[in-house]
């Protein structure tokens, strides 16, 4: 079978930062809102008062230093607590497929291909913003490829997940050239006013260009042998917010409609399963964890991607092995992989291997692993 590769990534980083320092001036001053207008009630003890936050607990926590945003100021209103997006007209370019088109045409570039040259784009990401028509199919309009398009969503697995359905598309002849996008606008999602997860998430956008290698133009090219997926059901991720909800005539702003997760149990349970989904995949290709040159995880935890790695290689990993970009991006849903991988693989050499694994809510795990040609 003709070798199916990766030819070119690009990733969207929006314009604005907030600090942990930043973030939990925010949340300490929500808190001290919120417990002043309740205080009868803590008073009473019909209420408990919320805890402030620290950037001490943070970075402890999760590793994390700083996230991007596409809105900056409604975040850290301590009366907003979410982003402020102007709603946009039917026929204006919506916000996720913005700033997929920007990470697509970067993608393209680096591949050197043409728009027009794509057979098919899948837009894989954590929420989408609207259920129809797919933001894939408004993508491929915009930026004028040919084919076909569509949507899908495995929470935190949706870009390596999408990656094989690429793959395999190409390998079947069902197109010569895809173009995965992740456009996760996590802060949305995110519910800003919790102190247990108010500090996970960043916005941003990759993208990968999957093509035969035969046809493939870019310098550098990385050989995808294989790919696998795996699903196991959990609670322990959960977000509600979705199209009954106005017929279930609850609060839309109710907790569960945003991000939610039971970290400590998400941890246990997550870890072994990726570690020894990897472990089977590299065994099923004939390969061994120690001879993988560079893990690019997902970023959702620190801990939780320096245990993974120990648990393959027997030993305390850096950043050569298994690099994090956590500090600069925080959790940024399916995208976290894909941003390791785009910011670290060029020292790489000829015949190296890699492993890009993503897991997340479902519980789902995915997993690619490619050699530079």
């Amino acid at each position: 079978m003709d070798p199916v590769v990766i030819s070119g990534t690009g990733l969207y980083r929006p314009p604005h930062v907030i600090t942990n320092a930043e973030l939990v001036a925010s949340f300490n001053r929500y808190v001290e809102l919120q417990n002043a207008a309740h205080a009868a009630e803590i008073a009473a003890g019909t209420r408990a008062a919320l805890v402030p936050s620290s950037v001490e607990f943070i970075e402890k926590a999760s590793g994390i230093k700083q996230r991007y945003v596409i809105d900056k100021e409604g975040v850290l209103d301590p009366t907003r607590m979410r982003p402020r997006f102007a709603p946009r007209r039917d026929d204006e370019l919506s916000l996720m497929a913005e700033i997929a088109l920007d990470a697509g045409r970067k993608a393209l570039a680096a591949a050197r291909l043409e728009a027009h040259e794509i057979d098919a784009v899948y837009c894989a990401a954590a929420n989408m913003q609207r259920a129809y028509p797919a933001m894939a199919c408004e993508i491929q309009a915009a930026l004028g490829t040919g084919g076909y398009a569509f949507d899908m969503n495995v929470a935190c697995s949706s870009a390596t997940f999408a990656i094989e359905q690429a793959a395999n598309a190409v390998r079947a002849g069902g197109a010569r050239r895809v173009l995965v996008v992740d456009p996760e606008v996590t802060s949305a999602h995110l519910e800003w006013r919790d102190r247990d997860c108010h500090f996970i998430f960043g916005d941003v956008c990759t993208a990968v260009v999957v093509e035969a290698a035969a046809g493939a133009r870019a310098d550098e090219r990385w050989e995808i042998l294989g790919t696998r997926l795996v699903t196991q059901y959990s609670n322990n991720i959960r977000n509600n917010a979705g199209f009954l909800n106005r017929c279930e005539d609850t609060d839309p702003d109710a907790r569960d409609k945003t991000f939610m997760q039971e970290g400590r149990k998400v941890f246990k349970e997550v870890v072994p399963l990726a570690a020894a989904h990897i472990e089977q995949h590299l065994h099923a290709l004939g390969l061994e964890p120690t001879q993988v040159r560079r893990y690019w995880l997902h970023q959702a935890n620190l801990g939780m991607n320096q245990l993974i790695v120990k648990r393959l290689v027997g030993r305390e990993v850096g950043d050569d092995l298994a690099p994090v970009i956590l500090g600069e991006y925080a959790n940024t849903a399916s995208a976290g992989s894909i941003i390791a991988f785009h910011h670290h693989r060029a020292d790489l050499k000829a015949g190296d291997l890699g492993v890009i694994c993503s897991f997340g809510a479902g519980y789902s795990v995915g997993s690619v692993v490619v050699r530079k040609m």
